[in-house]
């Protein structure tokens, strides 16, 4: 992979830092302790990027079937939300999103992104078909937004054990959240799906060490001296972007 280094920082001049799960979890919270961020501004900004890197990845044109039809699955805490937002803003881009949400979250910032998906005439599925061609035949595309970075590779339970059974099988391109189903943040996994493109949220997280699949990070928003003090080493966005390829 190739870094930007231009104008590196004196001090700041090492390759791209790859986030291990405490180091994320800890970011995360000195963002909304110290910083005030949100949960739904964080949500939103991330949900955002990932709309972004999906249009960038995947254009409109590029689809071969007549409807620009994805199919977005989202887990029951942020990560699933993350993938809600990301859903609302492709359907502003004029792509044609279908959510499964097999367990709605009772927290209020989860159930107000699930309002607005709903009220933008977004279908949701009631089940997952377990006959894979069925979502090859239907969608381009599958977003997972399943459980994200506090995901555990070894204690995978249902609904999310016989979504992934089912992700794997897939035959259309598979874009990951974060951290894909399947794997842990620490380490890829064989068991776990084989996205064809990541899109990683504040940083890498260590399980994308060696991803070779079309790698996004979303990730600008970060203040400086956060950058600074868990030494992200942060490659140069272009322009105004929201994220970058790696």
């Amino acid at each position: 992979m190739n870094h930007s280094t231009s104008e590196p920082e004196t001090e700041n001049t090492e390759s791209l830092r790859y986030l291990s799960k405490v180091e994320a979890s800890a970011i995360e919270t000195e963002l909304v302790r110290d910083y005030r961020f949100g949960q739904q501004q964080l949500i939103e900004m991330w949900g955002y990027a990932c709309a972004i890197a999906i249009t960038k990845a995947f254009p409109l044109k590029s689809f071969s079937k007549k409807q620009p039809t994805i199919l977005v699955v989202c887990g029951p805490h942020q990560s699933g939300s993350v993938g809600l937002v990301c859903a609302r803003h492709l359907r502003i881009f004029e792509y044609e999103p279908t959510i499964y949400y097999p367990k709605r979250s009772s927290h209020s910032v989860h159930q107000d992104i699930t309002v607005q998906c709903e009220k933008m005439d977004i279908p949701f599925l009631s089940y997952l078909p377990t006959e894979v061609q069925l979502i090859n035949d239907a969608y381009n595309l599958v977003i997972e937004a399943m459980l994200g970075q506090d995901s555990d590779a070894n204690d995978i339970k249902e609904p999310y054990s016989s979504i992934l059974v089912t992700l794997k099988q897939v035959k259309i391109p598979i874009a990951s959240v974060d951290v894909p189903l399947g794997w842990d943040a620490e380490e890829a996994s064989k068991d776990g799906i084989s996205p064809d493109v990541l899109i990683s949220l504040m940083a890498p997280k260590k399980c994308a060490t060696n991803f070779s699949g079309k790698h996004f990070l979303a990730g600008r928003f970060l203040p400086y001296d956060i950058q600074k003090k868990y030494e992200l080493n942060l490659p140069e966005f272009p322009d105004t972007e929201c994220l970058i390829e790696l």
